[in-house]
């Protein structure tokens, strides 16, 4: 049995929305985003105090790329992962991996916004160092998306994998900081991959991190 560790809004969504798109049986264990992640029971899942975290077979995973690797290559090598051969393994396992340098921007913007509650906690640098810097993401996205290459709908040549997961799950999170009107192709991506039953199974039924659609670059205008 696969046991998912998981807290709403956090990247341990794309491990959701990975495993709802195999057919594999798991059970989902739901955490508040708080300070239980550093229970010691917990920390002996994911030393880091993090999500996701993943019991397989009696042994446990952490880290999201190093999660959809070994799904991908256990259950579904050749629909969601690339095997060693394929054309496209280089560009899978870029693409599986970008989506954390997409992350780590939100995760800094997500500090800024949301876990610091005051305005005199936050950098207004910061902020809009990192908005710029998804900026920038979006843009290796969108050269990616507009390149004239047949059958261009997702990151692969070849089709729909756990990249456009692992990525569309980091462009989910990073939107509320980042819009994507400025990047058409990436837009049209992101509403292809979105329109799939595993997504919606991965979105939040209650809680989550963010109280708000999208949070405004900084400053805010005071009335």
């Amino acid at each position: 049995m696969i046991t998912l560790h998981h807290c709403p809004q956090t990247r341990s969504m794309r491990t959701l929305w990975l495993l709802n798109e195999m057919d594999v049986e798991f059970q989902l264990k739901l955490h508040a985003f708080d300070k239980s992640l550093r229970d010691p029971e917990y920390l002996s899942l994911s030393p880091a105090g993090r999500v996701p975290a993943l019991e397989i077979d009696g042994e446990r995973m952490f880290e999201t790329g190093a999660i959809t690797q070994y799904l991908c290559e256990r259950y579904s090598p050749d629909r969601l992962g690339r095997p060693v051969d394929d054309p496209d393994r280089m560009a899978w396992l870029v693409w599986v991996h970008f989506a954390e340098t997409i992350s780590q921007h939100t995760a800094a913007l997500t500090q800024q916004h949301v876990a610091l509650r005051e305005d005199h906690m936050r950098s207004p640098i910061v902020m809009k160092l990192e908005a710029a810097r998804i900026a920038k993401c979006y843009d290796a996205l969108e050269a990616r998306l507009s390149t004239p290459v047949e059958n261009r709908d997702y990151l692969l040549t070849s089709g729909f994998s756990a990249a456009d997961i692992s990525v569309g799950q980091a462009v989910y999170m990073s939107r509320y900081f980042v819009k994507l009107d400025q990047h058409p192709a990436v837009a049209e991506w992101y509403a292809r991959i979105t329109a799939r039953d595993s997504f919606a199974k991965s979105l939040p039924t209650e809680g989550g991190i963010y109280e708000q659609e999208f949070y405004p670059p900084w400053p805010i205008e005071k009335v």
